[in-house]
Order: C-alpha cells, then structure tokens, then sequence
C-alpha cells in the first residue's frame, strides 16, 4: 500500500494533470466551479491534437508512400477518426477510465453513462484518497483522451502501409484499442492503474501511446511479412510535399498533445509546451546532421522525420523537465530516430513501411527512460509533496519497468489480435491487388 505522501507524489505526475496549488483548488468545496480559462484551454488543445490525425497523419503517410496507394492512406487515418470516435463512445472511455482495479476499468461507462449528471461540473478522476481533481467538465476530458484513443492505432498502421486490407485493419483497430490500448491507458493514467501507483512518469503518452504504437506496429510488419518488391523496387514517396504539410501540422497540433496534458492554463502546460517546441528543433538538427555526415546530403524526408522523433521522445517528459534536459532529449532522439529507421532496420530485415517503430517506438522508450533521468522536481510539486519526482537512478528503474511491461503486453496482445483477424478475415491484400494499388484494388479510386 502507498503512503499518503506516496501517492500524493504519484497524484503530481499524472498524465492529464491534477491541477496543482492555485486559486481553483482553493474554492468552496460545496459550490465548485468550472475554471473558464482552463477549460478554453483544453477545448483548443482537443482540437489540435485531432487535427494531428486529420489531417496532419493523414497527410504525412500519405506523402511516403507511392502513387497508387495515397488515396488508401488517407482514408485509414479519416476512417479511423471517425471509428474510433463511436468506440471510445460506445466502451472505449468506460475500459480506459472506468473505476475499474489496477489492470482494466469497467462497464459503468458504456456509452457515456452518467456523463449528463454533472455537465457543468468540474471534474474528479477515481475516488477516495487517490482521487485526481479537475478545473474542467468531463465532457472536455472525454474528448481530450478520445483524441488520444484515435491516434494511436492510426500510428501503427504506418508499419503496414501498402498491403494491409482495409477490412483486416478495421477490425483490429476496433480490437486493439479497447483489448491493447485501453487497459494501457488505464495502468498509466487512471489512479487506481497499476504504473499510475508504481510512480513512473509519462506526462502525455510516451508508453500510452508512442510506445504502444511502435511495438504494434512492428509485430504487424512481421505478422505481415514485406511489401511485394521490397529491396527491389523502387518505394520512393511519391508526394514529400503531403508529408511536409502533415508533419508541420503534427508538429503544430502536438502543442495540444504535449501542453494541452497539463490539464489546466498555467505554469506547467507553457513549460510543456516550451520544451516540447525545443525538443523538436535539436532532432530537426541532429537527425540532418548525421544524415549529411553519412550520406552526403540533407534529405526533407530526414528533417520531418527528426522533427517527429523529437516530439515523440520529449511527450512522456514535458510536464516534468526543464530547457536544458529538452534539448538533450531531442538531440538524442534525432540519432536514435535515424538509427532506428535505418540500421536497425537492416540488421532485423523487417518492412517497418513509414518506420512507426522506428521513430515512435524507439524515440518513445529515449523519452519515457530520459524523464526518469531529467525529471525537476518542482514541476510536479504539490503542498502534500513539495519536493515533486526528480530524476533519480530509482525512478529509471521504474521508468525502464513501466517500458518493458507495455513493450511485453503489447507484443503479445497485438500477434494474438492480428492472428485472430487473419484466421477470420486474412490481413493482407493478393499480391494482384498490391501491385495494382490499394487506391483502386480496395476503394475503386485513383489520384489524378
């Protein structure tokens, strides 16, 4: 059992953020009020980190592969949006944030039961002493995590691009996000969650999402097997125009990604969104510097790609660290992105087709072990716990044991899910219809 300071410490840390000591806190506790500006806040960061699916995604994959398969992925990531907007209504939100034990929520939320109790209430995560208080309506913190709920399985999807049936992907996106993702999301973020009371940190989804993400998304690749013509082809992208403009507007929405998971319009989410805007310029710099140095010329392709990896890495931190660590952060991860996207790629021989793991599975584990390392105690300060969670080799350790254990369950979750669609339904298209194209050979359509 966690002492009192003990979970007060863990309260500090929570991804969508108590809100630490200020004004709202204060109140009467028998008329609480809705805090306007926290809640405009995080009606504008909602919307940012759903522009980051649509049509920030969208564009970016679309932008990588060939020709004949735009069409095909631009409607995964759209679909999905609107999918996974009824799964998160229907159960998704119930499972994820749900009362629920340590491992799972419950069915008391289906369908958003209840939600129209307290509308115009604030909002209290849990109950009892771990309760997590909010300045803003539940309704707000639904969609917030429903941004969340539908980027993530549209991520992995990346790893898969050009040869998954469109039916296959449908089906285990709707699986894996309420048998993989929201059980994740309720260890991490929920207060009764397991992680949530071990004490690791992920401020905004570095295991929750990116991390989840990426390890899906290899075991599909391998599940899969390579793209027809792999190694021979030529699978150069056909459009990087659509990739800059999806990756400036990833880069943009990740501001409500990143700050917008403060919870509230303070101190804490300009921090968040300052480190994260630093992080992304050092991997924009480091990720082109070692491409220059190895292969002769500065790629646009490298420059968005690095830019990614440094959002990735700095999303677990940027509740918790300062400028310098930020920095450190986004210069490693620009490295560890182009390693992960190229050598490691060749010496496992895997078809990771946009490098969803790559970038977001390994720049995800960079970021969620470097907050345990550069984590500043003042930002996650509370009156019950005024020294907050700094680095420390302790809280590595934990961070390296919250890494592993979703690496683990997500692995084995994701080949049972895609196993399962396979027998079924079958994942991938004929070889016919590959080389045909996804845009016609699945959707009867064609770019121009």
């Amino acid at each position: 059992m966690l002492t009192a300071l003990a979970k007060a410490r863990v309260a500090a840390a929570f991804l969508p953020a108590l809100l630490l000591a200020g004004p709202a806190l204060a109140q009467d506790a028998a008329t609480p009020a809705i805090d306007t500006g926290d809640t405009a806040w995080m009606l504008t960061s909602t919307a940012l980190v759903l522009m980051m699916t649509i049509p920030g995604l969208a564009l970016f994959y679309a932008g990588m592969v060939r020709k004949k398969n735009i069409l095909a992925t631009l409607m995964q990531s759209f679909f999905l949006a609107g999918l996974l907007t009824i799964v998160w209504m229907v159960a998704g939100y119930s499972f994820a944030f749900g009362e629920g034990g340590a491992y799972f929520g419950d069915m008391s939320r289906l369908f958003l039961s209840g939600i129209a109790a307290n509308f115009d209430k604030p909002f209290t995560l849990g109950s009892g002493d771990g309760a997590v208080a909010f300045t803003i309506p539940e309704t707000v913190f639904v969609m917030f995590q429903m941004t969340f709920f539908i980027i993530t399985p549209a991520l992995a999807v990346g790893a898969w691009a050009d040869r998954i049936k469109f039916s296959a992907l449908v089906s285990f996106a709707v699986l894996w996000s309420l048998l993989v993702y929201a059980p994740v999301a309720h260890w991490v973020w929920h207060p009764n969650g397991w992680i949530f009371n071990l004490g690791a940190l992920d401020f905004a989804g570095g295991t929750v999402v990116h991390i989840n993400a990426g390890v899906a998304g290899l075991v599909g690749a391998l599940v899969l097997g390579k793209r027809t013509g792999y190694g021979s082809d030529n699978m150069s992208p056909y459009n990087l125009a659509f990739a800059v403009i999806g990756a400036a507007l990833l880069w943009i929405g990740w501001f409500g990604f990143n700050a917008g998971s403060a919870g509230a319009a303070g101190g804490r989410a300009g921090m968040a969104m300052l480190v994260t805007q630093i992080a992304a310029g050092a991997a924009v710099l480091s990720w082109v510097a070692i491409e220059w140095i190895t292969k002769g010329k500065p790629s646009v392709l490298g420059a968005i790609s690095g830019a990614v990896a440094g959002l990735v890495a700095i999303t677990p931190a940027a509740g918790f660290v300062l400028p310098g660590p930020a920095l450190i952060i986004g210069l490693i991860a620009g490295l560890a992105g182009f390693w992960g996207a190229t050598t490691l790629k060749h010496w496992c021989g895997y078809d990771d087709s946009l490098d969803a793991f790559g970038v977001h599975g390994i720049c995800g584990i960079v970021g969620a072990l470097l907050t345990g390392v550069f984590a500043y105690g003042a930002l996650s300060a509370t009156p019950a716990s005024p020294e907050g969670i700094s680095g420390s080799f302790a809280q590595f350790l934990l961070q390296l044991y919250a890494v592993l254990a979703t690496m683990v369950f997500t692995a084995i979750g994701s080949f049972i899910l895609l196993k399962i669609v396979d027998v079924v339904i079958g994942l991938r298209v004929t070889e016919e219809e590959e080389r045909e194209g996804l845009d016609v050979s699945l959707h009867g359509e064609r770019l121009g």
